[in-house]
């Protein structure tokens, strides 16, 4: 019996259920960049709004998404520090990153 090829590297699947699944920022949300990671819970984000922010993930996020550096996620600036911190909320796959591209909301 022959082995099966394995695929090696990424694959890029467009799925329209993940496209039609994209999360909009509202009012108050923020699209940003990951540029570092700086360990623990944190993160630096670059945002549309041209600030860059210190991000904490919440555990809830923590254990079920990896973020890596140049992944489009979704910010909530802290009331009393806007322009310094923030809480990420939400992280898109490829296909989602392109799809808010080709609508214009990430502008970078």
């Amino acid at each position: 019996m022959p082995k099966k090829k394995k695929k090696r590297g990424l694959q890029e699947v467009t799925y329209e259920t993940q496209i039609k699944q994209t999360r909009i920022p509202a009012k108050g949300e923020v699209l940003g960049i990951v540029t570092k990671q700086l360990g623990f819970d944190r993160v630096m984000v670059k945002c549309v709004d041209g600030y860059t922010r210190l991000c904490r993930i919440p555990g809830r996020m923590k254990k079920r998404v990896w973020l890596r550096d140049w992944d489009v996620v979704l910010v909530v600036p802290w009331d009393f520090q806007y322009k310094e911190r923030a809480d990420v909320v939400w992280r898109y796959t490829a296909a989602q990153a392109e799809w808010l591209k080709s609508r214009g909301y990430l502008k970078m």
